[in-house]
């Protein structure tokens, strides 16, 4: 397989010359994006080939003088360069050079459609438009009872100024809680969460973290272990993951919740959280993990589940969803023994 039917296997355009700056190699992709015949490349000088300009009109060869420079320069970062159809196209260059300092002997383009960074540019803008919204909301109540709190003192009764504080306080635990969220997607996406793993015994770890979320008068929750398992994990990781599972249920789900746990046959741990709700249909399981997805009107920052899964994958474990035995949904995380190996 020669050289020239490998770049035809590339998906974005690439285009070759050598030290003279005649063109060697385009691909069809590169010949598509400059809208060139490939008749028309090949032997051409590269200025004439890479006819491209930037919005003030200037061309991309003489603003980057590939062949002049200082003898260390190697590599050049993507920019955004205009073909004569008026079509964006990404541009990045590597200036091959035979010895450290020498002349460039080669250069090498890539060629790439604006249009897949505008795709990426445009989730970023959603991403923080739904961070904006999520954020907004407790900020207008804190700001709105703050105000009247300021303006109308003397007006409201102790009881009124306690009752309006205390949702203020409220509006402030979500805002925290959600910049955690945030925080924790950062960390997962970037690969940078750290898991700092010992020994716990799982059952009373889940009943410490089960007794604040069983309310008076809230959804009963049911905690049935079987045995004492004990697994080498993130203390406060874990207990982030029950909290949201548990919350998800409660928030999402229907009837009692029921959380199962028990000991696997490799040395790990079997989590489960069950509801009674209407489940979830499985042509949108797959779904529920991703960075703010939502269902339904129940609200929610839609990072809840996203997190659990960073969670679980960084203890290297994993979650299933499925139906539960009442007809709702079943939250199924696996955890491993975890032990390191320098304590076997």
């Amino acid at each position: 397989m020669d050289d020239a039917w490998l770049l035809e296997l590339l998906p974005d355009g690439v285009v070759v010359a050598d030290a003279t700056g005649s063109v060697t190699h385009v691909n069809a992709a590169a010949v598509t994006l400059l809208g060139l015949e490939r008749a028309q490349c090949v032997g051409s000088h590269l200025a004439a080939v890479v006819a491209l300009q930037d919005l003030d009109g200037n061309d991309w060869y003489s603003c980057v003088s590939p062949y002049d420079g200082i003898g260390i320069r190697s590599r050049m970062l993507e920019t955004s360069w205009r073909a004569q159809s008026g079509r964006e196209v990404l541009v990045t260059a590597r200036l091959h050079r035979e010895s450290p300092g020498g002349d460039v002997a080669a250069v090498s383009l890539g060629l790439r459609d604006a249009r897949s960074r505008e795709r990426v540019d445009r989730e970023h803008s959603d991403l923080v438009a739904t961070v904006a919204h999520e954020l907004r909301s407790p900020l207008t109540g804190v700001k709105g009872f703050t105000a009247t709190l300021l303006s109308k003192w003397d007006k409201f009764t102790d009881s009124q100024r306690q009752l309006m504080l205390r949702t203020v306080d409220a509006d402030a635990d979500r805002l925290t809680r959600l910049i955690g969220e945030l925080l924790d997607v950062a960390r997962i996406d970037t690969g940078r969460l750290s898991v700092r793993k010992e020994p716990v015994d799982l059952v009373d770890a889940i009943t410490q973290q089960l007794e604040p979320l069983s309310a008076p008068g809230e959804r009963a929750i049911t905690f049935e272990p079987e045995g004492k398992p004990s697994v080498w994990v993130d203390r406060d990781k874990l207990a982030q993951i029950v909290a949201n599972l548990v919350e998800n249920a409660i928030k999402h789900g229907d009837g009692p919740v029921t959380v199962s746990l028990t000991a696997t046959s490799d040395g790990g741990a079997e989590l489960i959280v069950d509801d009674a709700g209407v489940g979830i249909a499985e042509q949108i399981r797959p779904r529920i993990f991703t960075k703010f997805w939502k269902h339904g009107s129940s609200g929610g920052s839609g990072l809840g589940l996203y997190i659990v899964g960073g969670l679980v994958a960084a203890h290297e474990g994993a979650l299933h969803v499925e139906s539960s035995p009442a007809g709702g949904a079943r939250m199924r995380v696996w955890l491993p023994a975890g032990e390191p190996a320098a304590v076997r």
